[in-house]
């Protein structure tokens, strides 16, 4: 090969050029961001709207329908959820990965724009959106505590000044506080007061209104001067206002605490948050997109000193959740194991070598290789993760191959006499194209599972171009570096008597030599029984990917769960806490658990979100977090009408559109009449298998409801419109802001309701007074009727359809397949109308997705290897041969996935894709060497792979051996992250034990039968001529 004879002669210049990849690899690794898996960005955009007072029912019907309908046709759209609650909705649009998420949002506004049309006239002000990521979690949880000072003061401190300044530091994308609401003063009026001095709601709401105007007073001018004109003292706290005249009334001034009791409190008291045993504002951080999460973590630590300074020195401010420390160990973890790997392959090279100057050789080619891959990485602004580092791990076995190929070729010649430096030329030239052939073949595989799309090629792309990345370079060394430390180092045979380990290892190799040499003059003559091996190993394979369960991803153990706690239809947030607090208390008392954060009233009255921090796993009797959750589960404390639900966290989140569940199903109708008879009996349905825990239905949660029935024609004949009404009752119930409290660093509201010891019960509205348009007042019961009824608290659409969303959990021991199966039979069984239709969302609709391409893929794969092996060697027979010893490695590593009891995930599949590259690799090298002896030596087919076979079964098993002990390592870690890649590890190792055994033998036979076929069909051509 022309390029290793230039470098053969010029070994300096190898060595620099070698020593400067390696420098600029160092420096690119220095500069890679970290981080725990690689950034996944799903472009979401969530549009809320708000019209206060209206019902669940008509904010879907008026505000969510005309926005899907305006959203939906925005192009790129591959999803829209909405969740409609009283006086809200939010619309979540999901788009194509691809998809500019800042033109996404221009045309989100354009949209909004031309619904407002279409939207009610009541509304505060027009939707709203923001960008979200919805798999992104927090890197950082802080909370906010202090013994003395108020939950609305803690909530002010968060967000108008950690927040401020924690989002001012590098990496940091977002800063989201709850636990609590901003100060505000709260008006709670007595109906009783209000009748007593003739005054109504709309009155006392527009006195406070009118309060705190801050309107433009304009300037006076006098002779040359001019003078602003500014109005006095503002009022700014309860205090303030409870001294407001709210009208005179005989002569005698009514003020607000005549008829009112006014307090500091906050916006919404319907809002808490806690930390362990006490109350506390928790403030999110999240990350900026290709953010260093551990150089921002450690940012935000360096800056929490002088945080703390700008608080009051009763107040606290903890760190709760760093997801730094797992991440730390997790790479340490996978560096160890890359270190461990690399070790194993190098010794491998030694012991068959026998020899520690020619195993230094390829030895080199690793670390070369693997420091060289930073630099693609850096200019593709990949992250050191635990995805990337799996890949270097991968490549350790892998990138030494090329290297192996070249030196024992060139070890032969001199072997057979020849000086080194003659026997390198010779030798690098042998095996140039073989080496193409290999590292093609090898890339294209690798390369073509970036056509699988959606988040599993946005997942592994990292993985893939890295590796790709590593085994080009190692291809690049194998021609410059390899061949120049060749012809310097290798000393002629008479040179160099061999050592004891260079005897051992030839002698042991002669006894394996001659067994197989037998052993495949015997199967040669035999190929008809091969061939049969070869068919029944690929229909056993077939079955094996049937049989074999299946999943997504394996589940992290991240050293956090996911908690969410909800009550029985109707439950107030007031009796929602003491529930919450025993499964909060349940929570802490375990051992294994750090701490216990959450919040409540944030997504419904009797909802309590909560993140828990376990201890170090050390620290936990090394349970995995699954197991903790096992056993927490058992021993929850009965609580009635109270559910909790545990998940693991994860670093990517793959959960539902609906709710924050990572598996669910949903049944989807036009009506939502049929649509919640059959969720709620497939609901029951679900409980009852033995597949999956955790049943718990969304959609269905209802309220009780006071349904009021206005008489129209009486309001009409008293002169009351239904504005009227509707204001008064948004007065009395909705916690309404009535005005706005400005301050230096922020603005604050004033809330006015009815007290709530008067709201206690219904009859309250008998007390309640309307101004008719002649200025007279008269009982709401002079114009509308009320009764009691329960009504849903929410109502969720899912592509323009009625939702209903039930969600699970697995149960020990069951795959996703196996539940997403039982469900569907479930389903089925219960014979629902064709009008209900079942989707799976969640990682369950991911997973099928997934699934549903597989078989595709792997076939895309085949057929792109075998044209471009069929453009390599100008045939359309021997790819055929190449690809052939393909269904060995699938055989082996499905059999040692389900024998070490791992479901076939996405990493699991990562394997597969690399078994087909690292199995062609041998077939290549035979077929390379049996055409070069049918072209060269004239020796029959038979003869050529005989000879080839026996040639390269040295190099076949050096590189074989040095990729299977380069995964040993994924096999046997236990650190953190392990569970990641160990999947990966038990398919290469078992693929490569089986393909090993079978390719050794299958592909001379599988050579000689095509052979066969080749010479009948040129017969028949010639005959046919003839």
């Amino acid at each position: 090969m022309n390029l290793a004879r230039l470098f053969i002669r010029r070994p300096i210049a190898s060595c620099l050029l070698a020593l400067a990849l390696m420098l600029a690899g160092l420096l690119a690794y220095r500069m890679l961001p970290v981080a725990p898996l690689p950034q996944v960005e799903f472009p979401s955009i969530q549009v809320t709207a708000s019209l206060p007072g209206a019902s669940p029912e008509s904010m879907a019907a008026t505000v969510a329908t005309p926005l899907e309908r305006a959203l939906g046709s925005i192009a790129g759209v591959t999803g829209i959820t909405s969740s409609s609650s009283q006086g809200a909705t939010t619309v979540r649009l999901r788009f194509d990965l691809d998809r500019d998420i800042d033109e996404a949002a221009r045309d989100v506004q354009a949209a909004i724009n031309a619904s407002r049309g279409q939207l009610p006239s009541g509304m505060p002000g027009n939707p709203s959106y923001r960008k979200v990521n919805s798999s992104q979690a927090p890197i950082m949880v802080l909370a906010l505590s202090s013994p003395n000072l108020a939950p609305g003061r803690l909530y002010d401190l968060a967000s108008t000044i950690l927040a401020q300044k924690i989002a001012q530091i590098e990496g940091v994308g977002e800063v989201s506080v709850g636990g609590s609401a901003l100060p505000a003063v709260r008006v709670q009026l007595n109906p009783g007061a209000l009748a007593h001095h003739g005054l109504a709601l709309d009155e006392v709401r527009s006195a406070i209104s009118d309060a705190n105007a801050l309107l433009p007073l304009g300037v006076v001018e006098e002779g040359d001067r001019q003078w602003r004109l500014q109005s006095g003292r503002t009022l700014r706290d309860a205090a303030d206002y409870r001294g407001l005249i709210v009208r005179y009334r005989d002569g005698a001034a009514v003020r607000l605490q005549d008829v009112a009791a006014v307090s500091d409190s906050v916006e919404n008291r319907y809002n808490s948050g806690f930390h362990n045993d006490s109350p506390a504002v928790l403030l999110q951080v999240f990350r900026q997109p290709n953010a260093n999460i551990v150089a921002t973590v450690d940012a935000i630590h360096a800056q929490l000193p002088t945080l703390k300074a700008l608080l009051p020195e009763d107040t606290g401010l903890a760190v709760v959740v760093d997801r730094t420390p797992g991440i730390r160990a997790t790479l340490d973890e996978a560096r160890l194991t890359l270190l461990i790997a690399v070790v194993l392959v190098i010794g491998v090279v030694w012991v068959f070598l026998g020899d520690l100057r020619s195993a230094l050789i390829p030895s080199l080619a690793v670390p070369v290789s693997l420091i060289g891959a930073f630099i693609v990485m850096y200019f593709q602004g990949f992250s050191l993760n635990n995805l990337s580092l799996m890949a270097l791990i991968v490549a350790a076995g892998l990138v030494v191959d090329d290297a192996i190929v070249v030196l024992e070729n060139i070890e032969r010649h001199i072997a057979n006499g020849m000086r080194p430096y003659r026997a390198t030329l010779k030798g690098a030239s042998e095996v140039g194209f073989t080496l193409l052939a290999m590292n093609v073949s090898l890339v294209v595989v690798f390369l073509s599972t970036l056509f699988m799309g959606g988040i599993v090629e946005r997942l592994f792309r990292e993985f893939t171009i890295t590796l790709a990345a590593a085994i080009l370079v190692s291809l690049a060394v194998s021609v410059t570096l390899t061949p120049s430390l060749c012809a310097h180092l290798l000393r002629a045979r008479e040179a160099r008597p061999p050592g004891r380990l260079a005897a051992f290892s030839a002698r042991l190799f002669d006894r394996m030599h001659h067994g197989y040499a037998l052993s495949l003059a015997w199967a040669l003559r035999h190929c008809a029984l091969l061939l049969v091996l070869l068919v029944g190993v690929i229909a056993f394979t077939v079955h094996l990917y049937i049989a074999i369960p299946k999943g997504m991803l394996p589940e992290q153990d991240t050293g956090q769960l996911r908690g969410f706690a909800r009550g029985d239809d109707g439950f107030s947030f007031q009796v929602m806490q003491p529930k919450a607090d025993i499964f909060r208390r349940h929570l802490l008392a375990d051992p294994a658990v750090a701490d216990v954060v959450g919040t409540a009233g944030n997504n419904g009255a009797a909802n309590v979100w909560m993140m828990v921090r376990l201890k170090p796993r050390a620290e936990r009797d090394g349970m995995s977090a699954r197991q903790v959750i096992d056993r927490l589960r058992a021993s929850v404390p009965p609580v009635p009408g109270g559910m909790l639900f545990l998940s693991v966290d994860q670093d990517i989140q793959l959960g539902s559109a609906l709710n924050s569940s990572e598996r669910e199903v949903l049944l989807l109708a036009a009506d939502t009449g049929p649509l919640k008879q059959w969720a709620l009996r497939l609901a029951e349905a679900m409980r009852a298998l033995p597949e999956l825990v955790d049943v718990d239905s969304f959609g269905d949660e209802a309220t009780q409801q006071v349904t009021i029935d206005i008489d129209r024609e009486a309001a009409r004949r008293l002169g009351v419109d239904l504005q009227t009404i509707s204001s008064v009752l948004n007065n009395s119930f909705s916690q309404r802001q009535v005005a706005t409290l400005y301050d230096r660093l922020n603005q604050y509201r004033v809330v006015m309701e009815l007290d709530p010891r008067y709201t206690q019960n219904v009859s309250v509205l008998d007390e309640i007074q309307i101004i008719t348009a002649d200025g007279s007042r008269i009982p709401l019961s002079a114009v509308a009727s009320y009764r009691n009824s329960l009504a849903g608290d929410r109502v969720y659409h899912q592509e323009q359809f009625a939702a209903f969303g039930i969600e699970y959990s697995l149960a020990p021991g069951v795959s996703a397949e196996q539940a997403t199966q039982a469900i569907n039979d479930a389903f089925t069984r219960l014979m629902p109308p064709t009008a209900v239709h079942l989707r799976h969302g969640g990682q369950t609709g991911n997973l099928q997705a997934t699934l549903s391409a597989q078989p595709w893929l792997i076939l895309g794969i085949l057929v792109t290897v075998y044209f471009v092996l069929g453009i390599l060697y100008e045939s359309t027979l021997h790819p055929l041969t190449i690809l052939s010893t393909l269904p060995s490695a699938g055989i082996g590593a499905l059999l040692a996935l389900m024998a070490s009891g791992t479901e076939f995930s996405l990493i699991a599949l990562l394997g597969l894709f690399l078994l087909i590259g690292m199995v062609m690799k041998n077939a290549i090298l035979m077929i390379d060497f049996a055409l070069e002896g049918e072209r060269r030596l004239g020796l029959s087919p038979r003869e050529a792979i005989q000879r080839a076979a026996l040639l390269r079964l040295r190099p076949i098993l050096m590189t074989n051996l040095a990729a299977l002990l380069g995964a040993l390592p994924l096999v046997l870690g236990m650190g953190e992250g392990s569970e990641l890649r160990r999947p990966l590890g038990i398919a290469i190792v078992g693929g490569l034990a089986v393909s090993q055994l079978l390719t050794l033998y299958t592909t001379p036979a599988v050579y000689l039968v095509l052979d066969r076929l080749r010479l009948r069909f040129v017969r028949r051509r010639a005959e046919a001529g003839a």
